[in-house]
């Protein structure tokens, strides 16, 4: 498995990942979820350039252009809720992805134990094509992997797999590298170093979902 840390080089990714995190300018939810949109725009735009094309003559009103095309079947898939904005970002540098669902949450047993509960995925065929698989924050890596086996399951075999997660843990990245195999990356912004008691990632950015449409019962 790959790694691909954006935030490694110094680009505007820093502006915008220094407004999610700030405590005061992320109490508008607007803002949040454009940021995170933004996001979705640029991680889409970096991975496209790992597909597969090929030459194709475009007539244009005055003679013929040769460009570069890519055909690759791309399925652009998110894990609810906090997920959406990123994936709505995806999708529109992705505009003909076909795109898969899942709800995934950490279900809480004794103490700090959790595991994560699956309660609905919509999936078509992923045989032979490009999965996209966004969530916002990559924390333990449970979520993500537990999403990943289950998209497996429902939709087949694709022939890459790319995890987009803007704010991930080490922890997470060590976690997921001895567990997804060769022909997948991992595409993100910021590298925490800290997990609380209730894996929660620290400096982190708080509760995504929560920031991205409010505060949940």
């Amino acid at each position: 498995m790959k790694v691909i840390n954006l935030g490694d080089s110094n680009s505007v990714i820093g502006n915008i990942i220094a407004q999610m995190r700030d405590r005061n300018v992320q109490k508008d939810s607007l803002r949040f979820r454009s940021n995170l949109k933004k996001l979705g725009n640029i991680f889409a735009y970096e991975l496209s350039k790992t597909l597969d094309y090929h030459p194709k003559d475009i007539t244009t009103p005055l003679a013929t252009a040769r460009v570069n095309i890519s055909d690759s079947k791309i399925v652009a898939a998110t894990i609810l809720r906090a997920g959406l904005p990123l994936h709505e970002g995806i999708l529109e540098i992705f505009d003909k992805a076909e795109n898969a669902f899942i709800a995934a949450y950490r279900k809480y047993d004794k103490g700090d134990d959790f595991h994560v509960n699956i309660e609905y995925c919509t999936c078509p065929s992923l045989a032979g094509k490009v999965l996209i698989l966004a969530d916002t924050m990559l924390a333990t890596g449970a979520s993500l992997e537990v999403s990943y086996r289950r998209l497996l399951d429902d939709g087949g075999e694709p022939a890459y797999t790319h995890f987009v997660c803007p704010i991930s843990s080490i922890y997470a990245i060590e976690y997921i590298q001895k567990r997804f195999p060769d022909n997948t990356t991992l595409w993100t912004a910021a590298v925490d170093e800290e997990l609380t008691s209730h894996s929660y990632i620290v400096p982190g950015l708080g509760d995504a979902g929560d920031l991205s449409f409010g505060p949940k019962l």
